[in-house]
């Protein structure tokens, strides 16, 4: 089982080709390539539209993504997964929401572009004072998502949904795909619109730990269908995205998931956080812990 770990944290710090020579040096195999830094949240909330995603098209768009391409080619790193934009559409604009689809586009074709074959897509949902009927929240999901569907096949990119939560008024609650059964709903009526696997997902651990959740059923419940992982840990009522073991989460029952359902894939870690809680020059130390953390993971999954 390969380990990998998210771009976000380093890349600002170090740029793209030293954030990867840190990971390899740290004993990473592979990354999980925040490529929403290209596009962060504040544009799509305040519904800008920036000049990479709005006017560059073709071989002038897929530029700016060839660092990722190069760094993981020179240092022998996997780009495993990467994480689209998001959120993937915002509240009561159906023109901004369309060019939202044609970024997700665009990020589908920059993610093959990097060699990678898992895009991270988040579910489309409004907050939740806006929230929608479920029957409608589905109609949301499934029209929108089966618009990626021609450029994922094209890219041979699998699109990878995530279990989420939304805050209202100080708490944490359940959103879109956080009902695992939604979720397998989801993803299977998907792949029957696409005539084939293109469509899988990526469990946060540290999202079901918000909302509740048992690690080990989650996995068990979603089973063939986690094509991808978000492991990172917190203390049950804030999104940290700290170190397993620096929150409350029982990681013995998510090794005892990945045991149950066979998992054998690259276990990846979207631990950025630790670079708010930890000294700079201490974050390699970290992230060498992060590394090791994950092969422990793996012997434990593989031990009789």
């Amino acid at each position: 089982m390969k380990i990998a770990i998210q771009t976000g944290g380093a890349v600002s710090r170090y740029g793209i080709d030293g954030a990867y020579r840190l990971f390899k040096e740290c004993g990473f195999d592979a990354v999980d390539m925040n490529l929403d830094s290209l596009f962060p949240p504040s544009d799509i909330l305040n519904k800008r539209k920036p000049p990479l995603f709005a006017e560059y098209s073709g071989e002038d768009f897929l530029k700016a993504f060839e660092p990722y391409k190069a760094a993981a080619e020179k240092y022998g790193i996997e780009n495993f997964q990467a994480h689209a934009p998001f959120p993937s559409c915002v509240y009561n604009d159906e023109e901004y929401n369309e060019f939202m689809i044609r970024a997700l586009i665009k990020t589908i074709w920059a993610t093959r572009h990097a060699g990678c074959r898992r895009l991270v897509v988040h579910p489309f949902f409004y907050g939740y004072d806006q929230r929608l009927t479920a029957a409608e929240e589905r109609e949301l999901n499934i029209k929108s998502y089966a618009r990626l569907i021609d450029a994922a096949r094209e890219n041979d990119v699998i699109i990878c949904l995530e279990n989420m939560f939304s805050g209202y008024r100080g708490k944490i609650m359940a959103a879109c795909c956080s009902d695992l059964s939604v979720a397998c709903d989801y993803v299977d009526t998907l792949n029957e619109l696409a005539g084939e696997r293109r469509f899988g997902f990526c469990l946060d651990t540290g999202h079901l730990l918000l909302v509740g959740i048992d690690v080990y059923e989650a996995i068990v419940k979603l089973g063939h269908r986690i094509e991808c992982f978000h492991v990172h840990d917190n203390d049950g009522r804030s999104d940290f995205h700290i170190a397993p073991y620096m929150g409350v989460l029982d990681w013995n029952s998510f090794v005892r998931g990945l045991r149950e359902i066979g998992f054998d894939s690259t276990l990846s870690f979207e631990t950025a956080g630790v670079w708010g809680f930890f000294d700079n020059e201490l974050c390699p130390q970290v992230l060498k812990l992060i590394a090791e953390t994950g092969r422990m993971f793996g012997r434990r999954k593989d031990a009789i």
